[in-house]
């Protein structure tokens, strides 16, 4: 069985192998030392790896995939663990590829405005490498102070200020990549459009399922003339969704909207102390524009004048840079604030039509109500990202499945309504029960003809994405043969 034959694998050979190539040093392999990467940022679900690898360049990386290829062995790449969704969670008995100690930035290049990176660069240090010539770098989650550009990638992660620029897969150009079989193989370049299948954009948002990111190309982009934030308290949610969608209605596309309840407002404040957000107010709902200073000027007036007639109580308007980083503060720190209501949260990322966000945002209050979980909701109301933070007790025997139920029923919601079941977070071990929700059993299908094509072995990744009849007893039922098809592939 394969049970048996994973507890007789001896890795003593295999290990020695890892440690010819990275050095003693780049191989963990104490039980103690290994809890630090028996999960990512869903510390809800923990599986302790065999062995942890450090590599340090491409042919590091290349010649460990070759030893995992060599004795069937499964591996995960890992940046610096701060995926939601369980991307990195590691399986049983495989080896986890730490990029973490890959954090050279190769290559700047103003002229043509693009750098090439390796994957374990922190995101904000791109825009800090650039910014004094004048240029930064678009996709910003709001972990990006600790998150890295090959976890970005593989996740296809996005940002506050993505509605107006797009997510990661609009700024990478190329990539130089290490395929389950060891093989290197550069996809994409320097110029925006190539030749051939768009393999670049086939790899952004993979995670980690068709090999690992070794080396990355992004753009960069100037920075604005001007810049202005807005921030507007409501009385009701439903008012700062109306003037979400007014304010594009208006042609005025901002560099970001986000949306903050009550319950998120208090927490930041509680945490952060903006002494920016008030207390009292239902909602709050921010907004950046950028661009030439006399259309700046222009639309902030218009986009002040559209949430003072959907209700907005107070507008306040701040162009200095240090207000303008104090009014976002609190919005970058809203997960962490979140930890301070409650010994658990469980977030979502589900994604919405803006003009479903009232209904949407009803609902999922009905459900905080039926379940008895306080639900903090903090988004991108621009492009209907939203994030729902559910809080609760992991102490408490029983309350995980609870509010993963809860989870469910809202991602389920967000389909329903014409949305999807990630926006930025990826599907990793997390949603993999519902991908059947959102795609045919062909879709599925199609994608997983992909995913042998590059994976033919199920090495890189394996049990991430797609549904297998060991964990999704429902979406197993749906997929039927096609399932079984694949279930070889998934058991390695």
């Amino acid at each position: 069985m394969l049970t048996q034959e994973k507890q007789q694998r001896n890795w003593k050979p295999i290990i020695k192998q890892f440690e010819a190539v990275v050095g003693k040093n780049g191989v963990v392999q104490r039980r103690e030392e290994l809890i630090t990467y028996e999960c990512d940022g869903l510390t809800s679900y923990r599986q302790r790896p065999a062995v942890v690898v450090l590599p340090r360049t491409t042919e590091q990386v290349a010649q460990v995939v070759k030893i995992c290829d060599r004795h069937s062995v499964p591996f995960i790449a890992r940046g610096s663990g701060t995926g939601l969704s369980g991307g990195a969670l590691p399986v049983e008995d495989c080896v986890l590829i730490v990029t973490s100690l890959m954090r050279q930035i190769l290559k700047v290049d103003l002229e043509n405005q693009q750098v090439v990176v390796q994957p374990g660069v922190i995101n904000s240090w791109v825009t800090q490498t650039v910014s004094g010539a004048g240029f930064y770098y678009a996709p910003d989650p709001s972990s990006q102070i600790i998150c890295s550009i090959g976890g970005n990638v593989a996740e296809n992660s996005g940002g506050v200020h993505c509605l107006k620029y797009g997510v990661t897969t609009n700024h990478v150009l190329g990539l130089k990549l290490v395929l389950p079989d060891g093989s290197i193989v550069d996809v994409g370049g320097q110029i925006p459009e190539m030749p051939g299948y768009d393999l670049t954009g086939l790899f952004v948002g993979s995670e980690g399922t068709l090999g690992i990111a070794t080396e990355i190309t992004l753009r960069i982009l100037k920075s604005a003339e001007s810049i202005c934030v807005l921030l507007a308290d409501f009385t009701s949610i439903e008012a700062a969704g109306a003037s979400v969608s007014d304010i594009i209605s208006a042609g005025i596309i901002p560099g970001g909207m986000e949306i903050m309840d009550n319950l998120s407002i208090n927490a930041v404040e509680d945490v952060v102390a903006t002494n920016c957000y008030p207390r009292d107010a239902t909602a709050i709902l921010l907004v950046e524009i950028d661009g030439l200073a006399v259309e700046v000027a222009e639309n902030k007036q218009r986009i002040a004048e559209i949430c003072k007639n959907n209700g907005a109580r107070n507008i306040t308007i701040a162009s200095d840079p240090e207000q303008r980083l104090k009014l976002w503060k609190g919005r970058k720190a809203a997960f962490a604030a979140a930890g301070h209501l409650s010994p658990d949260y469980y977030v979502q990322d589900g994604v919405i039509p803006r003009t479903q966000l009232p209904y949407v945002l009803g609902e999922i209050e009905a459900l905080s109500q039926k379940y008895g979980y306080r639900i903090a909701n903090v988004f991108h109301a621009g492009d209907g990202n939203l994030h729902p933070l559910i809080l609760y007790d992991n102490s408490i025997p029983g309350e995980l499945e609870k509010v993963e139920e809860v989870g469910g029923k809202i991602l389920k919601l967000c389909v329903q309504v014409g949305g999807s079941i990630s926006g930025e977070h990826g599907i990793g071990a997390e949603k993999r029960c519902y991908m059947p929700e959102m795609f045919t059993a062909a879709d599925l299908e199609t994608m997983q003809w992909v995913r042998q094509a590059l994976n033919p072995k199920g090495l890189a990744n394996p049990g991430k994405i797609f549904p297998t009849p060991r964990t999704c007893g429902e979406a197993a039922k749906a997929l039927g043969e096609i399932a079984k098809k694949f279930e070889e592939v998934e058991r390695f």
